[in-house]
């Protein structure tokens, strides 16, 4: 995933989309490809708020799934394996990235407001729906929180990230790192909030709570956001077809998508298997209760801190080493066994991890051509990514097993996401091709 010439360049990279001009005022009539972006102001800045609000809900629940694995584990759902249980958030992760490849085009063909709305509402109303589900009742479960969550997620996740396109240029990069930190904020407060709960209100009442205050958030910026593109205006140019032919030649963005998907593939094993690994290693049970915010406080420095680099070291360089590092680091959770282990790998962890959830949407707002085909490019490419992450964690918790071998689950993680990361390093080689190709016939 790349980002746009006008936002963030990479030292290896420049960027193709065409520049921006004519400024309009507020919503606008003007093609999305000649708006010039504020870089700033209220609206701009609320529409962030907005954005951030909805990862804190979406993202950042999905990313405190390892909470809900532990429990559902060793109290809840006993009667089912730690691989079925994992489908449940695996699932979740799936329907929230890869219901971008429709969110995407309806955002792009104008679509934001009945996105924003009706994802916030069947968001909402699928947490309830959990908080009334019965002990050892896998099926109530899995379709409250792995489908019906996740298809509300799916519907607001790729709108929130793309809208900045709309607002920012130069600042674009630390837009969309801020408004990644959300993901890290609700995962920290989340697995706090729950944690500290469940033992003490029961299953339902901790979820209601949670559903609340996700309820109270995504209120929050339902009447925040707003988009600067009139309607059916911000349609994109050209049908479906001839944009996913387009996108499909690239071989750049080609390659972005498979280390996105394959990556993916080992990225969420220690987001939700961390809690349950510190647990099974007879680790302090408060202790073992922090691991994830520890891991997510660390993400959201991971997420904020590339905004302040990225023009000077590159969106696909950055990209490339924070997975780089993320695979040595799930390696190392082979060597897991006490406090001091738990803490590190969930420090170093969360801190790559982050930079690259942070850097995915700049990835791909840099490899679109136009802003018209963002939300495409984004849909097609997280869905790839969701298909990574659906498959990923149910594989480690096979090979995790009942009696809990956890080299295996770790090894396998840890050969995808190496992979991933070498995908990323072939695109920075396409990419750096095209721009000296582009280079010659003007040295000429």
């Amino acid at each position: 995933m790349s980002e746009h010439s006008a936002s963030v360049h990479s030292s290896v990279v420049q960027d193709t989309m065409p520049p921006l001009k004519h400024e309009v005022p507020a919503e606008t009539t003007t093609p999305p490809s000649k708006l010039t972006l504020p870089d700033g102001g209220l609206q701009a800045w609320a529409t962030v708020l907005g954005s951030f609000l909805i990862q804190v809900c979406n993202f950042g629940y999905t990313s405190s799934f390892g909470v809900y694995q532990d429990f559902y584990v060793r109290e809840y759902i006993t009667n089912s394996s730690p691989s079925a249980i994992s489908w449940i958030g695996s699932l979740n992760a799936f329907l929230l990235i890869s219901g971008g490849v429709v969110a995407g085009r309806l955002y792009d063909r104008g679509y934001f407001y009945p996105l924003l709305y009706g994802g916030s509402l069947l968001t909402v109303f699928s947490l309830f729906m959990l908080s009334l589900a019965k002990p050892n009742h896998y099926y109530q479960v899995f379709l409250s929180q792995g489908v019906g969550a996740g298809l509300g997620g799916g519907l607001t996740y790729v709108p929130s990230v793309a809208i900045t396109s709309q607002y920012f240029s130069k600042r674009r990069a630390l837009a969309m790192t801020i408004i990644a930190s959300g993901a890290s904020i609700g995962a920290i407060i989340h697995p706090l909030m729950l944690n500290n709960t469940l033992g003490k209100l029961g299953f339902g009442n901790s979820v209601r709570a949670s559903a609340g205050l996700v309820a109270g958030l995504l209120l929050v910026s339902c009447c925040v956001m707003r988009t600067r593109v009139a309607g059916t205006q911000q349609q994109a140019t050209g049908s479906a077809t001839v944009l996913l032919k387009s996108i499909a030649t690239d071989w750049a963005y080609v390659a972005a998508t498979l280390g996105l998907m394959i990556f993916s593939i080992g990225f969420y094993f220690p987001q939700f298997y961390l809690q349950l690994d510190a647990s099974t290693h007879n680790l302090n049970e408060t202790f073992s209760f922090y691991s994830l915010v520890i891991l997510n406080f660390s993400s959201a420095l991971g997420r904020v801190i590339p905004g302040f680099f990225a023009n000077q070291l590159g969106v696909g360089n950055m990209i490339t080493a924070a997975t780089a590092f993320s695979s040595a680091v799930i390696f190392g959770m082979i060597g897991l066994s006490t406090v001091a282990s738990v803490v590190l790998i969930a420090i170093f962890y969360g801190f790559f991890a982050g930079t690259f959830v942070a850097l995915m949407g700049p990835l791909m707002v840099l490899l679109s051509k136009d802003l018209s085909e963002i939300g495409i490019r984004m849909g097609v490419a997280f869905f790839f990514s969701g298909i990574g992450g659906l498959i990923g964690t149910p594989i480690g918790g096979a090979l995790l097993t009942e009696n809990f071998i956890w080299w295996r689950p770790a090894v396998f993680s840890g050969i995808t996401s190496i992979v991933g990361s070498a995908c990323f390093g072939i695109m920075l080689i396409i990419l750096h091709r095209r721009k000296v190709e582009r280079a010659q016939p003007a040295s000429a």
